[in-house]
């Protein structure tokens, strides 16, 4: 069964990411994601980014994925304005 770590592992091996959170039960999870290759891309744009570099792991082993991703400068703001 994949877990949050091996998922989190997959994601940061093809996505430089300067922060990563993944929770999950094995077949459903949700990930917040912070990224450079994120900057500039919309946010679909950047959630299609993270499929791709899942690959056909999405179709095999990843029931479902909810994900919030930012930019490092949106993390930035949205850290900031929670303090």
């Amino acid at each position: 069964m994949l877990t949050p770590d091996t998922l989190k592992n997959y994601i940061v091996a093809a996505l430089p990411c300067a922060h990563i959170e993944v929770e999950g039960d094995g077949q459903h999870f949700y990930a917040t994601i912070v990224s450079s290759e994120f900057q500039g891309l919309s946010m679909i744009k950047q959630h299609q980014r993270v499929y791709a570099a899942l690959g056909d792991r999405m179709k095999a082993e990843v029931h479902a994925l909810s994900m919030k991703t930012f930019s490092p400068e949106q993390w930035a703001a949205k850290v900031g304005s929670n303090g």
